[in-house]
């Protein structure tokens, strides 16, 4: 079994800006309550003519090119969206053809906010095993296209953007030294897109109703995403045989500043230790995680031989976390 690490990273957000005080134009709300509630200042979205496709392709393109390695090394790539091209084909076959990836297998994952870490959970074991060298993973997401903007509730909260990792193996002693994984499909219906699948398949009432938008039990999730993120970091660090005072960065799935302010003083983690850009781009689920991860390596807080920690919570309910060894270097042939 080979030692698995990230040896590059690379994001994209689109270029449109919507802030706080953009909204107060289109409903009834104000950037105090929303920046004081939830964190957020403003968030990208994508033109409407742009798939999450085009940004997983840009995201995946630049950590390609961060890792030094063309599109043809790639043999894998593994998209995690709840915002795909299609309901079929899947996004990942579109940015595998888009990047010239000629060799690479593709299939999309759907974890909701969390499903960033469960591509690279997935991804790894493929190149642990010796079947694959090389396995592009890429959380993106157009939240904009899929909210209801009569719901104030929810609509305030998300934005678009996509972040892309690249897994090889590395020296023993870097690269990922654990992972957990969990879900309650219980919880399901706490965040969901009601229609357009077989349950409630497309309808004149489903688009009535808005069932084809997001619907969120806003303080379920909230007390479940405090609870979890602790919990969840625990367990992975255990699995590492690590503790808290180990971290040297934790990088938490952006949803909410008081969910993960609640979660890390839970966890006695020094608040300088983690990584917080939901200001800037509110709650981009799968591509959270990926955009703050390759913000901290291109900005310097990644150093080598740092023990990195990333939790995500989201839709099924999900939720998971890795904790790993810093460093960009791919094993030597």
């Amino acid at each position: 079994m080979f030692s698995v690490g990230i040896v590059g990273t690379g994001s994209y957000v689109p270029e449109n800006i919507v802030t706080n005080v953009d909204l107060e134009k289109m409903m009834d709300t104000n950037d105090e309550w929303i920046t004081s509630r939830t964190g957020i200042r403003k968030r990208h979205f994508a033109a409407e003519d742009m798939p999450v496709s085009e940004l997983c392709y840009i995201a995946g393109l630049r950590a390609l090119e961060d890792a030094k390695l063309a599109p043809e090394d790639v043999d894998l790539i593994i998209v995690a969206t709840i915002t795909p091209d299609y309901a079929f084909p899947a996004t990942a076959c579109l940015v595998a053809d888009r990047l010239g990836a000629k060799k690479a297998a593709a299939f999309d994952l759907e974890a909701g906010c969390t499903g960033f870490i469960y591509g690279v959970v997935t991804g790894s074991q493929f190149v642990a095993t010796g079947m694959y060298k090389t396995v592009l993973v890429i959380g993106g997401e157009t939240m904009s296209k899929i909210l209801n903007w009569e719901d104030r509730a929810t609509c305030i909260l998300f934005g678009d953007g996509a972040g892309a990792a690249v897994l090889q193996p590395v020296e023993e002693g870097y690269g990922f030294l654990g992972f957990e994984l969990g879900s309650d499909g219980s919880g399901g219906k706490l965040l969901s897109q009601p229609a357009g699948g077989s349950m409630h398949p497309t309808s004149l009432e489903t688009v009535q109703k808005k069932l084809h938008t997001l619907q969120m039990a806003g303080s379920e999730v909230y007390k479940f995403g405090v609870r979890i993120m602790g919990d969840v970091v625990g367990k992975v660090l255990e699995k590492a045989g690590l503790t808290h005072e180990d971290v040297d960065l934790l990088i938490p799935h952006q949803a909410n500043i008081r969910i993960i302010d609640a979660a890390v003083k839970r966890l006695g983690i020094s608040p300088n230790k983690v990584v917080i850009n939901l200001d800037k781009y509110g709650n981009m689920s799968a591509a959270s995680i990926p955009v703050a991860l390759d913000e901290s390596s291109k900005e310097g807080r990644l150093v080598e031989g740092d023990t990195v920690v990333m939790v995500g919570f989201g839709t099924g309910l999900t939720w998971g976390a890795c904790v790993l060894r810093w460093r960009k270097v791919g094993l030597k042939e």
